[in-house]
């Protein structure tokens, strides 16, 4: 009989062999991660510096947002699944390369048209890189030990990034040029490049069809969502091109997910969506994306406007709460998702970062970082760290390797569409909450003192907004996730993809 030491050492033999170069290979595409999660804020900062410079409108200035996020949250679905049939390393190369080089055309823009039309390329490439990434973290490793520790390291790179490119932004901004906010990407794209190519092992493709069809709908769709949402954000929810738009894309995607049920190749198997441990982290991801916009928009324009702050300054003022997501995110995902499941994290999670959301309705003019802000960015980024660890793990879990590209984008279409709505969403709810204060305590013109009050009226009603909507999602958590660890099917990396969803239910 053989021993437990024998038999663990025969095992490999019998099955899938590790990569000798796996965690080099977390290295590069965690390095191109972090590329793609800082271009999200980065350029946040430099637009006042790039419009002086290059003489665009303010109207126009919405543009070099929205020129970014338009090919990105449409293009994912596509993307996602294409990089399941060329393969992992030729997707990578072409998102890092595209990327990289749009990103040196933008640094290098003499006017309006040729920095857009840089952004809009950075979007198409990140919409291929992104998903990318994360089907290589769930497939390149074997062991699910080894497994849990790369997803612990991917999700603080994952969390933390948008708060980093405020930090760089800054610094970069005001220490060299806003130039450098485009430039920057060249040191990480450049080394993950060569990185890529000479780590990265080529795959087998399956042979697969790209559904024509269904990308052609998913990408209209998205196209019309994304579009509508960032206009509500910039004009108003009246207008035609926004709930016109908005309205267009809501029929597209019901149109989509009826032709996913009778495609011969459907671009989004109904299968992956509809597992109650996917489905719910695609939605916990959704509300999280919604939900963070109260901190990466509204406190910074606190800090900013009200306490002062320079813009490095109030980038760094996020530091600790990365310093905790990083720290959650790796005991998460090593330590207690293996233990435990998703559903006690992500439901912990989710009320952590509301409990840290209503801890920040308590900011007046007086406030100070030390009693006001700081207890709050601590509990918001504990809480982010569990919530990412477990959904992106859970969002990528019981799929087929073939099929991890296409999971992979769920994720990241969740955390794009988050954004937008949040974007716009908060923003009205602000906005509106102000002109009301306004309105029942002002006559006449108000001074510069009541304006600032009538703003942090509006941020504090935000943030009782975004404590709902992360208490929403600890009940969507605690409601649709199973209880216990994630199935951990023996031959999960030889299985068809319905033999994969048999071994999870």
């Amino acid at each position: 009989m053989a021993t437990p030491n024998a038999a663990a050492a025969a095992e490999p033999a019998s099955g899938p062999v590790a990569d000798p170069k796996r965690w080099l290979v977390l290295a590069v595409v965690c390095t191109a991660y972090l590329m793609v999660g800082l271009d999200l804020t980065v350029m946040n900062l430099a637009l006042p510096s790039a419009q002086e410079d290059l003489g665009f409108t303010d109207a126009d200035r919405q543009w070099i947002v929205t020129a970014y996020a338009l090919p990105f949250g449409s293009l994912l679905l596509f993307c996602g699944r294409l990089s399941d049939l060329i393969g992992r390393k030729e997707s990578f190369l072409i998102g890092v390369g595209g990327f990289s080089a749009a990103s040196a055309v933008g640094g290098a823009a003499n006017s309006f048209e040729m920095l857009v039309t840089a952004r809009a390329f950075q979007g198409a490439f990140a919409a291929m890189l992104a998903p990318t990434v994360l089907a290589v973290v769930a497939t390149q490793f074997i062991d699910q030990k080894e497994k849990n520790k790369a997803f612990g390291i991917f999700s603080a790179v994952a969390s933390s990034g948008a708060a980093l490119g405020l930090i760089i932004g800054g610094a970069l901004t005001t220490s060299l040029d806003w130039r450098w906010c485009m430039y920057v990407n060249l040191v990480f794209g450049v080394t993950a490049l060569i990185g890529g190519q000479l780590l990265m092992q080529k795959q087998p493709r399956p042979g697969a069809k790209m559904d024509v069809p269904g990308v052609l709908v998913a990408s209209a769709g998205m196209f019309c969502v994304v579009y509508g949402f960032s206009n509500a954000a910039e004009n108003s929810w009246s207008t035609p091109s926004t709930w016109g738009v908005l309205a267009a894309g809501g029929v597209l995607l019901v149109i989509f997910a009826a032709w996913q049920t009778r495609a011969a190749n459907p671009l989004l198997p109904p299968r992956i969506v509809l597992d109650r441990n996917r489905g719910a982290a695609y939605l916990t991801v959704l509300l999280v994306g919604i939900g963070m916009f109260g901190v990466m928009l509204f406190l910074i324009y606190f800090m900013q406007n009200n306490l002062g702050y320079s813009a490095i300054t109030s980038g760094s003022a996020l530091l600790p709460m990365i310093v905790f997501t990083t720290v959650a995110a790796g005991i998460g995902a090593i330590r207690l998702l293996p233990l435990f499941g998703p559903k006690p994290l992500i439901s912990t999670g989710m009320v952590m970062s509301a409990a840290g959301m209503a801890w920040l309705t308590r900011i007046d003019a007086d406030a100070s970082y030390v009693v006001d802000l700081l207890g709050p960015l601590v509990v918001i980024g504990a809480g982010m760290g569990l919530i990412y660890s477990a959904s992106s793990r859970t969002g990528t879990s019981g799929v087929a390797p073939q099929e991890a590209g296409i999971a992979s984008a769920c994720i990241n279409t969740g955390q794009q569409l988050g954004g937008a709505v949040g974007t716009a969403l908060l923003n009205t709810i602000a906005a509106t909450a102000a002109t009301g204060w306004l309105d029942s305590n002002v006559q006449g013109k108000p001074s510069p003192e009541q304006l600032g009050i009538a703003a942090i009226d509006g941020y504090t009603t935000v943030f009782w907004w975004c404590t709902a909507i992360f208490t929403f999602g600890a009940v969507i958590a605690a409601v649709l996730l199973r209880g216990g660890p994630l199935p951990v099917p023996a031959e999960a990396a030889a299985q068809k993809p319905e033999q994969a969803e048999a071994a999870q239910s």
